[in-house]
Formats: C-alpha cells, structure tokens, sequence
C-alpha cells in the first residue's frame, strides 16, 4: 500500500505544477487522494487547498465528504495555520453544513484553547455518529 501512495503522491505533485492544477478533469484524482490521505494517515497541504480552489471555481462539483476530510486533515496540524488557510476557501453557505458546521466549530475550540470543551464535543460528536450508523 505505501508503495501506491507514494506513486500517487508522485502522480499529483505532477497534477499541480502548471495550468493542469485548476483543471476540472483532475478534481476526480485529487479527490481519490484526500481519500487516501485518510487511510494511510498521511497529508498533503497542497494537494488539499487545490481541491478547494477548484470548488471555488466550479461550485457544482463541491462535496462535502472530501472538505470534511481536508478540513480534519489541517486540523491535525495545528498550531500551524493550515486549518484558517482551508477554512477561507470553503464559502460561507458550506461552512453551514453538517458535517462541515461540527469541524469549525471544533477548531474554533482549539484555537481558543478550550481544549476540555474540545473533547467533550469530539468524544460526543464521535459517539453519537457510531449510534446512528
């Protein structure tokens, strides 16, 4: 498996140089790799900002899953600022969503340092999603 992920990771660092980041075409791969980057816990800054560029630019194609996804993702690496910088890109009316709402919100908590209120909130969001599956 890690061998495929590298191939994969070597595959869409050649998506991103040039025009071909903000092709439309490629917004099936790059989605595949926020995927992957979940499974094999690994991430890909980069990789996930064009993913939200190019929900930007073609608001039809959004999924909420994969934001989700990179929106979790830059969590993980807080204190760095990856989170605000994934956060900008999505607009307003998707902030809005579930599952989407819920991510903010526990970043929000982080940020502030509430980190007691945090866990709660997660270990409660994570029980209750287990519940209705």
């Amino acid at each position: 498996m890690a061998a495929s992920f590298e191939q994969m990771r070597a595959n869409v660092g050649k998506l991103l140089r040039g025009i071909d980041r903000y092709n439309p075409e490629n917004l099936a791969t790059l989605e595949r790799y926020v995927e992957t980057q979940a499974r094999e816990n690994a991430y890909d800054l980069e990789a996930n900002l064009a993913v939200l560029k190019l929900y930007q630019f073609n608001p039809a194609y959004f999924q909420t899953h994969v934001t989700s996804q990179i929106l979790l993702k830059a969590l993980t690496n807080l204190p760095h600022t990856d989170f605000t910088l994934c956060k900008c890109m999505i607009e307003q009316t998707h902030q809005e969503e579930r599952p989407i709402r819920q991510i903010l919100y526990l970043g929000n908590l982080l940020e502030t340092c509430h980190f007691q209120s945090f866990w709660v909130r997660a270990w409660l969001s994570t029980n209750l999603r287990c519940i209705h599956l």
